[in-house]
């Protein structure tokens, strides 16, 4: 009976459990958590700060799941090293596990740049776990000053939970722009707008000299006081076990289409991993729920000695603020389609009669169509373009491929 082991317990170490579970029903699992909680929406997180939920309603699968899987789940358990020839993964305290196939679902960490005096800063916090949207929770209040560095996806969604709740929150990125990594200029302009009418201030373009306890001192010369900090300047993947057991990383540990790393027995999903972004050919690190999962259940699969490959990674993106919503996906390259109002804007890329990428800002389009187009790389002259580009419609597809895409409708 094989032995299975996960490090790991976020949405790709769920993906990687049911995929076992989908062809072996009895082989013994044991997930590694760091983490004390069982799999929850890490996405929810800035909605708990909100206070428009709670962790029991953030929880991933309901409170039987791993009973009814058939795992052990080691709570508040770090792995420190993977032995590859002798198949064994060391626990922090001494306990080794052996394993038949290995999954490494490790996810990242929040990477902090050496700032000058960061260490003289007593309330300080990142926004990546349950744990830190609980101590941010607790240390905030009424008349808290909030910095926060970082205008990414992190550090803004952190800003839109906190807003209304504290005094006053600053953003500042070394970047010129909000979302620097999905949107351009005019795009990030958009939201931008709606998170200043919201209340929020924003430092672009600069970054911190250094900290002396409350007061960030700027390279611009500004000094912001500040009560509470909030580190969002970026992630990397969690790669070192893997590294250190001789197996092939770059920025992400590399995985082939069926998530197996380059060591015999051993897979990996999820953030920690660099996979091929169908939309441009490239190896990226694709840091996205809806990957994450995919990636966990083909890993499963194969581990259980099934076939499954996972070869539609594509970036996607979908977030709002106070009621704007954005929605990204693929890359931006080829012949551009734009419609846009002072409030909205979408934009389609295509190219070699392919549909490579899209931004949809304050628009309610259904933009699963255009995902679709994407990852399945439908040739554009096989649909009516003219109509898709003005809305994602499914009669842009002639019948026969409604019914076998879309269940029958037409």
């Amino acid at each position: 009976m094989k032995k299975y082991v996960i490090i790991g317990n976020g949405v790709a170490a769920t993906g990687c459990i049911e995929g076992i579970r989908s062809v072996d029903p009895e082989g013994p699992i044991t997930v590694v958590s760091e983490e004390k909680h069982a799999v929850y929406c890490r996405p929810l997180i800035s909605y708990f700060l909100e206070k428009k939920t709670d962790p029991e309603r953030m929880q991933y699968r309901d409170p039987e799941f791993y009973d009814r899987m058939g795992c052990e789940v080691l709570y508040g358990k770090k792995a420190v090293q993977i032995d590859a020839e002798k198949k064994t993964v060391l626990l922090e305290d001494g306990t080794q596990l052996p394993y038949d196939a290995l999954c490494v679902a490790t996810g990242s960490s929040p990477f902090t740049p050496p700032f000058e005096g960061l260490d003289t800063v007593e309330n300080k916090y990142n926004f990546m776990t349950l744990d830190d949207a609980l101590a941010l929770n607790t240390a905030v209040s009424e008349s808290s000053r909030v910095l926060i560095i970082g205008g990414g996806l992190i550090g803004l969604k952190c800003a839109e939970g906190l807003c209304g709740r504290v005094a006053q929150i600053t953003v500042c990125d070394l970047a010129d722009r909000i979302l620097s990594s999905i949107l351009d200029a005019e795009c990030a302009a958009l939201m931008q707008k709606q998170l200043e009418d919201a209340g929020l201030h924003f430092l672009l373009g600069d970054s911190v000299s250094r900290f002396d306890k409350n007061i960030a001192f700027m390279e611009s010369g500004e000094q912001i006081p500040f009560d509470l900090l909030v580190l969002a300047v970026g992630v990397r993947p969690n790669v070192s076990l893997l590294k250190e057991a001789k197996g092939a990383v770059n920025r992400g540990i590399l995985i082939d289409e069926r998530m197996e790393t380059s060591l015999p027995g051993i897979f990996a999903a999820g953030d920690c991993t660099e996979g091929e972004d169908l939309s441009s050919g490239q190896k990226k690190v694709l840091a996205i729920w809806p990957n994450a999962y995919l990636q966990g259940h083909t890993a499963g699969v194969n581990m259980a000695g099934g076939f499954a490959i996972f070869d539609k990674g594509i970036p996607m993106n979908s977030i709002g603020f106070f009621g704007l919503h954005a929605m990204t996906a693929g890359t931006y390259e080829g012949d551009l389609y734009e419609e846009k109002t002072e409030t909205s804007l979408k934009r389609l890329f295509t190219k070699d009669d392919k549909l490579k990428g899209f931004i949809l800002i304050g628009l309610s389009e259904r933009a699963g169509i255009y995902t679709s187009l994407i990852r399945e790389q439908t040739p554009l002259s096989s649909i009516d373009l003219d109509r898709l580009k003005k809305a994602a419609t499914t009669t842009a597809f002639s019948p026969d491929v409604r019914r076998k895409k879309f269940g029958g409708m037409v």
